[in-house]
């Protein structure tokens, strides 16, 4: 506190020394030292000075943060050649007035990144400011492909005066991390004449609210311009005031002053006065706050001073349970932990370590994860009027997600336009009738991603099922035109020679679901003319002829002969009837004969006749009606009539053809697929049902979907097709439908499920790891991308410089990313390429940057010797001895080993070389194989030689000589000789036993001594005792111990024995009452106890008072006395029981007392005075 208050006093004195025209010398701006953000939160701008202070920027206006005042360029670090991190270019401190913008830029070079890295803007320790960016905080990314370096900046925009502090920006790549530290700086432009200490308690808010903001003290800091030439009368010290008033005075000082922040005055003022106190139980608290991710796990650890101490974890003041696995306790050394597994929000809370009187707390945020999208939205194409279901599938359930359109926001309005749906972690937008105006693209927006999909509406195609035809009639006869379309709601006009068509007497038109009909009674010459049906809102129209008959009778007597009239009827130029399949064939022949003519109808050489119910022979006066309801494709063929009268025949042949919609075609093939793209190739059909071909449609689904979706509307001629615009990864079908004049076959076989995939980008980091004569080892690293299929593997190549034919180093694929390639022609210089391949075929080639000559290059021999071998290696005997000594060296050098200096024995010991180590191998040691090895490497005239020392040791022999030296009381004094055969290591120690000849049971006296004389003690008199010694080395035990040739005899010794004298000790106590009797106030007709304790030695006797009346013989009372317990109680006390109750104990030793008072009160009143604090403590301090 003296050091803030020593602080604020010399800036008032500098501020007086300026007012009373001071001029002290400006430092050097870039020498200027700057506030941690701890000490000033929002240090203000600095005071302009009439004409040193730089103009500051207009506000608005952006600056970056090696552009601020104060910033010497000279002194900055050079970015290139300082960093040693993912950075090449780091956020640089800055500062920025209040309203002003300010960016701060960070630069990776991803060139040598195996993964595009991430980066994080942090302000303090654990604040993410991804979830801040907004209005006042925008961050973007750049790449440059050219450099490959990614920038990424943050702008604050407006600056605000708790905008000012300490910022981290964190960037990672797989298993490669940087950070850097960078602190904003926000000044606030402020009047310097009539500088007042008090405005450094009120608050930094930009909004004019006094409640809002954080308590500015900037005003206090020393500034690095020149210092103002203004006079001002120095001010009271508020900060000695505040100190030295009662806490009554406070708001009276605080309205006096002006100072709004009463509250936050008193906070700092007690934040001064309070002393830093060290902790004696905690010697690591918990930090001030931590963050973790939902669904996470969360550690908190503190060190305590004493390692037995109990402690106590809180959640919001309440006691943790250890329950299940939530929660985990965990105790190590001084260390304690607790452990939260799958963090929640609900473990959003303050936590507080208690360590017997003292705690620290911490606050625990859990930062809910973003909501991804699993399952995206599909395109859709649909028909006008069709339902549109656009789903999708998010990572959590119950999950808010905002749907737009074209970038404006959905909503339930009026009409039920759209419907929004929610089904656990699928959403769905439902739009019941589409129509032109939904087309467009739809998002549906979560808080970690977006989906975007494209809805296109199409207008239905009216198909025509049966065409008006022409007709030709005669006088008072009834014309009917008749056609069927595919949609019933269509409405459609009649027009006669381009003029509507008006329903009157003679004239009826209707319209029954798709059947349209235009109906003439009584037709008349002027009937006759060209008749067209058009349909509503659609570019087409049906058109037929009326043909009017004029039938002239002349009176012959004569008989007249048959004769058909078959041109007047609507057919084609080959006398060819086309009729539909599934369609009415109808054959209306005029005829004409006196008399009356027979007909008769033939298909080939059958006689057609009423068989069965789908064929009619009709009959009338100059006419005869061939129909078959229902045609189909067996009633093709060329029909004949043939008319009789006795006057003659006459007859004509008709062709009739039935067309039908086509078979479908064959189950589609997939030629090749793409990042979202196939190419597919189908069959035509086997039937064109009469009709050419004129296109196909084709329809895709995904392969765990049930909805198809058409890709092409016209139809398409070709019979192969690319379908575009799927979803990399995701399995598909696909199907096709064949169209002719009639119309549209059965959809076909569905293709063979697959999945588009892109083919990888190409491996990375292609060099070569190793070269010979004859062979090279490349190497290279994964591609970057590998898209959705899995990796099937490498395919290298190689080839001869100058040249452009490619050899395939080897048949097939490989899995590894490392090869050798053999058999290269030496001297050559040589070329190689490698492809990753996947299910989209293989990848762009990553090659050398230039050719490799095929020639090895020398390379000095050198041993390394592993660490462990530096050292004496020590085996037991039979042990496997294995040594791997690595080297280097080429060619492959000459490699040497010798032991002291000769050669090795093959049968014993085997040596294996390769290109890069050497082995010696021992499978069974022996005493003999120690010794020093010695190893060489001889590569021409150069070489390189290393030892390494073996010591094979085995168990030690057994002691010798060992004696009795002497022998007394119950002690015996031995002495040995140490063994001839150590075991070829140092003898560790001896075990010593010891044996009576009566049990000859063996017992240890020394485990481990290393001296070879010792004495055994306390051994048993009158036994005679023989004894045996082990040696010890590293490997333990010898097998045979040396016994001892002579026995010891303990002689006997009579003594008498003197039992102790013991003072008895004195047990009494005069009696204390441990603890005393509490003034009461009870209900009167209720009974009541009054209790005390008290101990002493003997049993003290205890007699009751009332008024300093003996009670004891009174049937009223009642005394228990349970193990010093003392309880009396008053069986249905009245008015009268109350009074001064007092126990008395007494005994040899002394006597004690105690008293209260008992207040007897009527039911349903209160006690009059209540027993006081002092009063109880009185009545504890005498009883103690």
């Amino acid at each position: 506190m003296e050091e803030v208050k020593l602080e604020v006093k010399e800036e008032v004195k500098e501020k007086e020394e300026e007012a009373q025209g001071g001029d002290p010398a400006a430092p050097d701006p870039a020498a200027t030292d700057t506030l941690a953000p701890a000490e000033a939160p929002a240090p203000a701008e600095t005071p302009a000075a009439a004409d040193t202070t730089p103009v500051a920027p207009q506000p608005g206006a952006n600056i970056q943060a090696h552009d601020t005042p104060g910033f010497d360029e000279s002194q900055a670090p050079d970015t290139k050649t300082d960093l040693t991190g993912l950075f090449t270019e780091k956020p640089q401190s800055g500062e920025v007035a209040v309203g002003e913008n300010i960016n701060f830029v960070a630069k990776v070079n991803a060139a040598s990144l195996l993964k595009k890295p991430t980066i994080k803007w942090f302000k303090g320790k654990w604040m993410d400011l991804a979830s801040k960016s907004g209005k006042n905080l925008q961050l973007k990314e750049l790449y440059d492909r050219n450099s490959k370096v990614y920038t990424f900046e943050m702008q604050i925009i407006a600056a605000k005066p708790s905008f000012a502090g300490a910022y981290r920006c964190e960037v990672s790549s797989r298993d490669k991390f940087d950070s850097c530290n960078f602190d904003l700086t926000v000044h606030e432009a402020r009047a310097v004449e009539g500088f007042d200490i008090r405005a450094a308690f009120r608050r930094t808010s930009v909004d004019g609210s006094e409640e809002a903001g954080e308590l500015d003290f900037s005003a206090l800091l020393k500034k690095s311009a020149s210092k103002s030439q203004v006079k001002s009368e120095p001010d009271e010290d508020v900060w000695e005031i505040l100190q030295k008033a009662p806490a009554s005075e406070y708001e009276k000082i605080a309205f006096q002053y002006g100072i709004t922040d009463l509250r936050g005055m008193l906070k700092r003022l007690k934040k001064m006065k309070k002393e830093e106190k060290k902790s004696e139980a905690f010697l690591k608290k918990l930090d001030p706050a931590y963050q973790v991710e939902k669904g996470h796990k969360m550690k908190l650890c503190i060190e305590v001073a004493n390692e037995d101490v109990d402690v106590k974890w809180l959640k919001n003041g309440q006691e943790i349970q250890s329950t299940g696995s939530k929660y985990i306790f965990e105790s190590v050394g001084n260390k304690r932990y607790l452990t939260i597994n799958h963090c929640s929000l609900s473990d959003d809370a303050t936590y507080t370590c208690v360590v017997g009187d003292e705690k620290c707390t911490t606050e625990l945020f859990v930062k809910e994860p973003p909501v991804t999208i699993t399952s995206h939205l599909e395109d859709q194409m649909v028909m006008k009027g069709e339902r549109v279901e656009l789903e999708c599938e998010v990572s959590e359930e119950g999950a808010t997600v905002k749907w737009e359109k074209d970038g404006v926001e959905l909503t339930r309005d009026e009409s039920f336009k759209y419907r929004f749906k929610k089904d656990g972690r699928k959403h769905v937008l439902i739009i019941n009738e589409a129509t032109k105006e939904d087309c467009g693209h739809y998002t549906v927006k979560t808080n970690g991603g977006e989906s975007m999909a494209e809805l296109m509406v199409s207008e239905k195609e009216l198909e025509v099922y049966q065409n008006i035809a022409d007709l030709t009639v005669k006088a008072k006869d009834e014309a009917v035109f008749k056609c069927e379309v595919s949609d019933e709601t269509v409405k459609g006009i009649w027009y006669k020679n381009g003029v509507e068509v008006k329903a009157d007497a003679r004239t009826n038109i209707t319209h029954i679901g798709r059947i349209h009909k235009l109906t003439i009674d009584d037709v008349k010459p002027e009937d006759q003319g060209d008749y067209t049906f058009v349909p509503e809102g659609y570019a087409f129209n049906l058109s037929a002829k009326l043909n009017f008959l004029e039938v002239k009778i002349d009176y012959v007597p004569r008989q007249d002969p048959p004769k058909i009239h078959l041109d007047c009827m609507g057919h084609t130029a080959d006398s060819t009837i086309v009729v539909v399949a599934g369609n009415k064939l109808r054959l209306d022949v005029p005829i004409t004969g006196d008399p009356a003519p027979t007909v008769v109808w033939t298909k080939g050489e059958k006689v057609m006749t009423e068989g069965d119910g789908r064929l009619h022979v009709e009959s009338t006066k100059g006419h005869c009606i061939f129909t078959i309801e229902g045609a189909d494709k067996q009633d093709e063929g060329l029909y004949s009539v043939i008319v009789r009268n006795p006057a003659g025949e006459d007859k004509a042949d008709i062709n009739v053809k039935v067309v039908d919609a086509p078979d479908p075609p064959s189950a589609p093939r997939i030629l090749s697929v793409g990042e979202d793209s196939c190419v597919v190739q189908w069959d035509p059909p086997k039937s064109d049902g009469g009709n050419p071909i004129i296109g196909y449609v084709l329809e895709r689904k995904k392969k765990k979907s049930y909805r198809w979706m058409r890709l092409n509307f016209d139809p398409y001629t070709d019979t192969t097709y690319e379908a575009k615009r799927m979803t990399e990864g995701v399995e598909y079908e696909m199907r096709v439908y064949a169209v002719n004049a009639i119309g549209m076959s059965c959809h076909s076989a569905a293709s063979q499920p697959f999945i588009p995939v892109a083919p990888t980008s190409e491996p990375v980091g292609l060099c070569v790891d190793d070269i010979s004569d004859t062979t090279v080892s490349l190497k290279w690293r994964t591609p970057e991308h590998l898209g959705s299929s899995e990796l099937d593997g490498y395919g290298v190549e190689y080839c001869k410089e100058g040249s452009d034919e490619w050899v395939p180093a080897f048949e097939g694929l490989t899995e590894r990313t490392s090869v050798i390639i053999r058999d290269l022609p030496t001297g050559e210089k040589m070329q190689f390429r490698v492809r990753a391949y996947n299910t989209a075929g293989p990848s762009a080639p990553t090659s050398l940057a230039q050719a490799v000559t095929i020639r090895e290059i020398m390379q000095k021999p050198k041993i390394w010797i592993p660490r462990i071998l530096r050292q004496t290696l020590i085996k037991k005997v039979e042990e496997t001895i294995n040594l791997v000594i690595p080297f280097q060296g080429k060619p492959r050098p000459v490699i040497t080993w010798s032991k002291d200096g000769e050669h090795l024995n093959p049968k014993q010991v085997s040596v294996r070389n390769s290109d890069t180590d050497t082995i010696l191998f021992i499978r069974k040691s022996e005493r003999k194989d120690s010794g020093k090895y010695e190893v060489k490497l001889q590569i021409e005239n150069v070489e390189d030689t290393a030892s390494i020392s073996i010591q094979i040791v085995d168990l030690p022999g057994s002691p010798e000589k060992l004696k009795i030296m002497d022998v007394w009381g119950f002690n015996v004094a031995l002495e040995w000789k140490p063994p001839k055969d150590n075991g070829n290591c140092e003898i560790t120690g001896y075990m010593v036993q010891k044996a009576d000849k009566k049990t000859m049971e063996w017992y240890t006296v020394y485990e481990l001594y290393r001296r070879t004389n010792c004495v055994v003690a306390d051994l048993i008199m009158g036994n005679e005792y023989i004894f045996r010694i082990y040696a010890v080395n590293m490997v333990g035990l010898s097998l045979e111990p040396c016994f001892s040739a002579d026995s010891a005899y303990i002689q006997k010794t009579g003594f008498e024995y003197k039992p102790p004298i013991y003072k008895e000790h004195d047990f009494s106590e005069a009696p204390k009452f441990t603890h005393p009797l509490v003034s009461r106030s009870v209900i009167a007709g209720y009974n009541a106890t009054l209790s005390c304790s008290v101990r002493g030695i003997p049993k003290p006797k205890v007699t009751w008072y009332k008024n300093k009346m003996d009670i004891s013989n009174e049937a009223k009372y009642r005394m228990f006395s349970r193990q010093g317990v003392l309880t009396l109680e008053i069986r249905k006390p009245c008015s009268f029981d109350g009074g001064v109750y007092m126990c008395k104990a007494v005994n040899a030793s002394g006597e004690d007392a105690v008293e209260c008072k008992l207040e007897i009160r009527p039911p349903g009143t209160f006690p009059q005075a209540q027993i006081t604090k002092e009063e109880r403590d009185k009545q504890m301090n005498k009883a103690d």
